[in-house]
């Protein structure tokens, strides 16, 4: 389920990072025939690639089998993300349904459509693993049953992204402005983000269970002995579910729900089947322990730290890819447009950074927070012999190796050592339960600090300087390409003169001038700068008194210019000129006049002092 997650988000990521483009590249039945054939070619590597895992088996045995189905079913999970990559960024497919109405006022109908490609890529995926799947664990799962317990598995995810989607599909339809204006914004879309994740984690349970086709225990001996072991912990829950997962066979139990109101715990028919009562009891402990040591909570917090992760560095991380100019430069000579380098670039360090979070930071707490479980049997047991007699049974069943490796638990034996030695000194109980209490702390002192460093970044002196030196770099790259843009140059004059480089601002704004000799906004901040500079040695009065001379002529009812030639007359020592003309701002001014009429009553002190 967890791998499943991943790839799901990263198919989202993927599809919210395309910027379609005004026209698409190619014909639209040119576009189609390139998926089509791209989509038969996986599946027919699929197909193959099983089928050796078919033939290692009858050569090699069982466990080398073991191992190779789970490389190949991890490579073709990713290869499924990179070809709905390619399908998306490469060949543009949503750009053709971009043209149509109901894609513009729906756009989450779109996205669904290429959610489900993507499920159906991963359906490919698993119709050829049944065989295998088959043949090395479950020669009674039904091909039917394998593929609705994997896209059942995958439901719970997109039905949550689903519902936002549409919700803000709903805010941005309606005319209201300030709904629209905060979802817009960073900060809006983080606390949308984040209101929505306590929802889902509150209500999503009551949902989710029916979509998996849960149904109540019926099994009144074990209903009410799990009954007693929650009541005894001092755990309320909803209801006890039958988990049809792969048809109920797998030997597995799960609770899901942060509130006792919309709390299930599931069981499988084949665990009820071939533990023990007292192994049972084992099982349900660990999911007890999940929930009394706040497990769901802390997985929320996961999710709320990516996203304020990626809040705090996305301007760092694209002032990066500005600087990494060969990178840069040669996809660009390959003909691929700046917008779609950066977009490319920043989804390539995008999802690298959500692999590496949920990968290894998540995964170490995962695998820690089941370890935790395990040992919280001894909270209501003096043993876990029959938590260890499970795992054996586990693995017995699944035919898999007690030592292989995964990402979100410690293997087999890995957990039965642990046990063991809790067995025999319980100290490694504390001493685990303490290890994970200075992680959490690690990782919510880490959390504070990227959330201070976000505001900087966002709010801060560091991120008025990163923003700028990122606007720079493209003004001056956009100047290389296009020498004679007098906006360019002009845009260049206002970043020198807010880096107060009032040198380089003039030779900007002169070059400005230079193309385009009728632009009253470069005449006009020109014209301040001669006429205010803090360097005695670029003022130039004179010269101010022309270029605001020029800009009032080109719009003679704008306040801020206006005000600009009454400066140029007042420091050119035309005082009644220079009162003249910011009575004139100051009526001509729409918005705040606060500045205009302190500019008027500083040049009416001067006048009349003797």
């Amino acid at each position: 389920m967890y791998t499943n997650f991943i790839y799901f988000i990263l198919a989202i990521l993927i599809y919210a990072t395309y910027q379609p483009a005004e026209q698409p590249g190619l014909p639209w039945w040119d576009a189609a025939f390139a998926a089509t054939g791209l989509i038969l070619g996986f599946a027919l590597f699929s197909r193959w690639s099983y089928v050796r895992v078919n033939d290692l088996a009858t050569r090699s045995g069982h466990l080398a089998a073991d191992h190779r189905f789970s490389v190949v079913s991890a490579r073709q999970a990713i290869m499924a993300i990179i070809l709905f990559a390619i399908l998306i960024h490469g060949l543009g497919l949503p750009a053709y349904g971009h043209s149509l109405a109901v894609f513009r006022i729906l756009p989450t109908l779109l996205a669904l459509i290429f959610l489900l490609l993507f499920l159906g890529l991963l359906v490919i995926v698993w119709s050829c693993a049944h065989g295998s799947y088959q043949r090395l664990y479950a020669p009674q799962v039904r091909q039917s049953a394998y593929l609705l317990g994997n896209v059942r598995m995958a439901v719970p995810i997109i039905i949550p992204w689903l519902l936002i989607s549409i919700i803000a599909d709903i805010i941005f339809a309606l005319p209201f402005d300030q709904p629209k204006k905060l979802l817009s914004s960073t900060e809006g879309q983080v606390g949308y983000f984040l209101l929505f994740l306590v929802v889902v984690a509150v209500f999503a349970p009551a949902v989710i269970q029916r979509l998996w086709g849960c149904r109540p225990l019926d099994n009144r001996f074990y209903r009410e002995r799990i009954h007693a072991l929650c009541r005894q912990a001092g755990i309320r829950y909803r209801n006890i579910l039958y988990w049809p997962i792969f048809g109920g066979r797998m030997l597995t139990a799960g609770v899901m729900g942060v509130v006792h109101h919309f709390r299930y715990i599931l069981v499988t028919e084949s665990l009820l089947q071939t533990l023990t009562p007292e192994e049972i009891d084992a099982v349900i402990a660990h999911e007890i322990g999940h929930v009394q040591r706040h497990h769901l909570l802390y997985y929320m917090l996961f999710m709320a730290g990516f996203m304020l992760l990626s809040f705090a560095v996305n301007d760092l991380v694209i002032f990066v890819i500005l600087y990494a100019k060969p990178l840069y430069r040669f996809m660009i000579s390959l003909g691929i447009t700046q917008d779609t380098v950066v977009t490319t670039i920043f989804s390539l360090v995008f999802f690298s950074a959500f692999l590496l979070y949920f990968r290894f930071l998540f995964g170490y707490f995962m695998r820690n927070f089941e370890r935790q479980a395990d040992v919280y049997v001894y909270t209501l047991f003096n043993s876990a012999r029959p938590m260890i007699s499970t795992f054996q049974k586990i693995t017995a069943a699944s035919g898999q190796s007690p030592d292989k490796p995964n990402w979100h638990h410690f293997s087999i034996r890995e957990r039965i050592g642990y046990l063991l030695k809790c067995e025999q000194d319980p100290r490694w109980i504390t001493r685990h339960n303490r290890k994970v209490r200075h992680s959490l702390i690690a990782y919510a002192i880490g959390l504070l600090a990227i959330g201070l460093i976000g505001y900087q970044l966002n709010y801060g002196r560091a991120g008025q300087t990163i923003g700028t030196h990122f606007l720079e770099e493209i003004v001056v790259q956009e100047i290389e390409d296009h020498p004679q843009d007098a906006r360019l140059y002009s845009l260049l004059g206002d970043i020198k003169y807010n880096q107060t480089d009032y040198r380089a601002a003039v030779n900007a704004y002169e070059a400005a001038l230079d193309f385009d000799a009728l632009n009253a906004q470069v005449l006009n901040n020109l014209a301040w700068l001669y006429a205010t500079c803090e360097d005695e040695q670029i003022r130039n009065p004179p010269r101010a008194l022309n270029l605001a001379r020029r800009a009032v002529a080109l719009e003679p009812d704008a306040a801020h210019i206006l005000d600009t030639l009454a400066e140029s007359y007042f420091i050119n020592g035309d005082r009644p000129a220079a009162i003249q003309y910011a009575h004139k701002a100051l009526e001509a001014a729409d918005g705040p006049k606060d500045h205009y009429r302190r500019q008027l009553e500083r040049f009416q002190r001067v006048i009349h002092q003797p």
